[in-house]
C-alpha cells in the first residue's frame, strides 16, 4: 500500500478489488494500479485472448489476479463473478463497475435491437453488477467503494449517440440513488462514487485514433485523479483532460440544467437559436 493512499479505509482492509470491463482501458488501468496498491484484483471481462492477456500482465507484476469471463449482460455471470471473487479473497473493498460499450444505434426510433443491446451492457450490466455484490458488501461492515463509471455526455447529453447518453443518464441517477441509499443504512460502511472520465484514450479508439491525440487523457491519468478525489470523499469524480478544464465543464452543465429552469429549447446549446447565447455564457467571466 503507497503512503499517499494508505488513510483511504477500503483500499487499506485488506479486500479485493473487482473491476467489469478490467481487460483494457480504465478497467485495466485500474487493475494495475490497485495491483500495484497490494490489493488482490479480480478482472471481468468478455472470454477471449484480451483477458488473457490481462490477466498476465497483472501477473508478471506480481498482482495476486483473477480473471472471469463475464458477460456483464447476463445476471447469471455476474453471480458467478461475485462468488469468484468472495470464494477466492473473502471481502470486495472496491467494486468498479465500469463495463461499457459505444455501440450507436443511430437515432431516437431506430434499430430498437441495438438500443437494447447497449442498454444491457451500460446501463443493466452496472445495476445488475450492484444487485449482485452490494448486498455482501453491506453485510460485511467493512469499509468499501462502489465506482461506477458514467460519462460526462449522461449529463449534457450531445448530439451523436442518444443510447449511450441515456444510459450513462441512467447511470448517474442510479448512482445519486445508490449512495443516498447506503449513507442511510445503519452501520453502512460502503460508498458510492460516479466517475465521470473526460476525453481519454483507450483501446476502442485505435482502430479510427492509432496515436493519442494531444487532447486526450490516458487512462492512468483517470485512475489517479480517481484515487486523489476518493481520498478527499468526492461523490462526482468529474475528470478534466489536456484540452477541457473543470471551469468549462462546470460552465457546460451548468447550461445544460439552465434549460429546464428558464424552460429553453431542448439541448439548446446546440440550437441555432441559441448558439451566441450559449457561446457567450460560456466567455463570461
Amino acid at each position: 500500500m503507497t503512503e499517499a493512499h494508505a488513510h483511504l479505509p477500503p483500499l487499506a482492509d485488506g479486500g479485493a478489488a473487482v473491476i467489469t470491463g478490467g481487460a483494457s482501458g480504465i478497467g485495466l488501468a485500474a487493475a494495475r494500479r490497485f495491483a500495484a496498491m497490494g490489493l488482490p484484483v479480480v478482472i471481468a471481462d468478455l472470454s477471449g485472448e484480451k483477458l488473457r492477456a490481462a490477466e498476465t500482465a497483472l501477473r508478471d507484476v506480481g498482482g495476486r489476479v483473477a480473471a472471469v469471463p463475464t458477460d456483464v449482460a447476463k445476471p447469471g455471470d455476474l453471480e458467478r463473478l461475485r462468488d469468484k471473487a468472495l470464494g477466492e479473497f473473502g471481502h470486495v473493498g472496491v467494486l468498479m463497475l465500469n463495463a461499457g460499450i459505444a455501440l450507436n444505434p443511430g437515432g431516437a426510433w431506430r434499430n430498437l435491437e441495438a438500443w437494447k443491446t447497449l442498454m444491457n451492457v451500460n446501463m443493466w450490466g452496472a445495476i445488475q453488477g450492484a444487485h449482485a455484490f452490494v448486498p455482501a458488501m453491506v453485510e460485511a461492515q467493512r469499509p468499501a467503494y462502489v465506482i461506477v463509471t458514467g460519462s460526462k455526455q449522461g449529463i449534457t447529453t450531445p448530439p451523436g449517440n442518444l443510447a449511450y447518453n441515456v444510459s450513462k443518464a441512467a447511470l448517474k441517477s442510479y448512482t445519486e440513488g445508490l449512495q443516498h441509499e447506503l449513507r442511510n443504512t445503519p452501520d453502512c460502511r460502503v460508498s458510492a462514487h460516479l466517475l465521470v472520465p473526460g476525453f481519454t484514450y483507450t483501446g476502442m479508439m485505435t482502430a479510427r485514433m492509432p496515436e493519442k491525440p494531444p487532447a486526450a487523457w490516458t487512462p492512468e491519468e483517470v485512475v489517479e485523479f480517481m484515487l486523489a478525489s476518493l481520498a478527499k470523499d468526492d461523490f462526482y469524480i468529474l475528470c478534466p483532460d489536456n484540452d477541457v478544464t473543470r471551469a468549462a465543464d462546470e460552465k457546460r452543465m451548468a447550461w445544460a440544467m439552465g434549460d429546464l429552469v428558464e424552460n429553453r429549447p431542448a439541448l439548446s446549446r446546440w440550437h441555432p437559436d441559441w448558439k451566441d447565447r450559449f457561446e457567450a455564457f460560456v466567455a463570461r467571466d
